[in-house]
């Protein structure tokens, strides 16, 4: 980042090909967890991102303007290394020693290593296509969201940088609550596959009141809908987990992740095509020390949607609840002929053995639909 931003361009690249951190946790979580305890589990994970959201926009704003850029990245790059020697000194291996590969050097298969395997198996299997689709269409504007929101919050609703910051925080916050109490409350009561119609819901109403809302209040309003709405994706990998094999958990998080990595790149082009034809302009970043008075622009304030890539986004996740409601609740535990799932090999990963003969199940038990 600090020698060079093509070198950066070029190394964030690369380290997206390995931005599997997401599935790899899940799928630990799924090892170490009853089924009854793994939504509670999965909301605290993603509990724990929203605060460090919370946390470290504030600490980084602070160090740079009081230290310089040079020291967040190399605090953040210390911080990182740190978590790497936390993972191997006090992280446990979930899989057990006698499943384990006898040494680093165990064959690994040129099917094992294909990056387009899993999206192969996506469209052999009723329930992994209907889950996929709705994760497309709900992250979709999600990500294109992330990217461009905050600048929208200053440049078009008025917001000064302390309120943006004053923003994330709250919204954090409330994310954290509702990623572990409200979530925990929703699994128990209504299921799981109600909560992600639910969260779906929140999600809709809260990019529609992002795209007709004029005012900052309306915004602050909204945020609070938007913490709501973050119980979507721990409710999806609790789902996952629930009907996917033992042995199959990084698989079936796997692919969700990289679906949810399709929309990280289509996301913020969309919306910003979307800005681009409603002649909404989102290029003037301010100096540090330049104080320049935000307004909003007089074509914005004249027009009926003031954010219409928000009201495309809930067109978007608007398909995806009406997806989420053929997803079934309690998947059949029944086989298939033709199945895409392979044998276990010897070094493969599997805490519940198929006697001889016994026919294999697939990641996610197909159903009726």
């Amino acid at each position: 980042m600090k020698i060079s931003p093509w070198w950066y361009f070029a190394v964030i690249s690369v380290s997206g090909v390995f931005a599997v951190t997401f599935s790899v946790i899940f799928a630990y979580v799924a090892d170490i967890t009853q089924e009854h305890e793994r939504s509670m589990a999965y909301g605290m994970v993603s509990a724990t991102f929203a605060a460090s959201l919370v946390i470290s926009p504030a600490i980084g704003a602070y160090l740079s303007q009081v230290y310089g850029d040079s020291l967040v990245v190399v605090l953040a790059s210390a911080i990182a290394m740190l978590d790497i020697c936390f993972i191997l000194v006090a992280v446990p291996e979930s899989l057990p020693e006698k499943m384990r590969p006898a040494s680093w050097g165990a064959p690994i298969s040129w099917e094992q290593a294909d990056p387009f395997a899993s999206l192969r198996k996506v469209g052999q299997d009723s329930t992994v296509l209907l889950i996929c689709i709705t994760v497309f269409l709900s992250y979709l504007p999600e990500a294109g969201q992330y990217s461009s929101f905050f600048l929208y919050l200053q440049q078009i609703m008025g917001f000064s940088p302390e309120s943006v910051a004053a923003f994330i925080a709250v919204l954090g916050l409330l994310s954290i609550v509702a990623q572990t109490v409200v979530l925990s409350l929703l699994m128990r009561s209504i299921g799981n596959k109600n909560t992600i119609l639910l969260g779906l819901g929140f999600q809709i109403l809260q990019l529609a009141w992002y795209g007709f809302g004029s005012e900052p209040w309306m915004m602050w309003a909204a945020g609070a809908v938007a913490a709501m709405s973050s119980i979507t994706f721990p409710a999806v990998s609790a789902l996952i987990s629930r009907t996917a094999d033992p042995d199959q958990q990084g698989v079936g998080q796997g692919m969700v992740t990289g679906i949810r990595g399709l929309c990280n790149g289509l996301g913020p082009a969309l919306y910003g095509f979307i800005f681009y034809i409603f002649h909404v302009e989102l290029d003037q970043v301010p100096e540090k020390d330049q104080d320049i008075p935000h307004h909003h622009d007089p074509h914005q304030q004249s027009a009926i949607i003031p954010g219409p890539p928000f009201l495309f986004g809930a067109c978007s996740v608007l398909l995806a609840l009406l997806v989420a409601l053929f997803i079934p609740e309690h998947p059949h535990m029944g086989t298939r002929a033709g199945s895409w799932k392979k044998p276990t090999s010897p070094h493969g990963h599997s805490h519940s053995p198929h006697p001889p003969g016994e026919a294999k199940e697939p990641l996610l038990q197909d159903t009726n639909v």
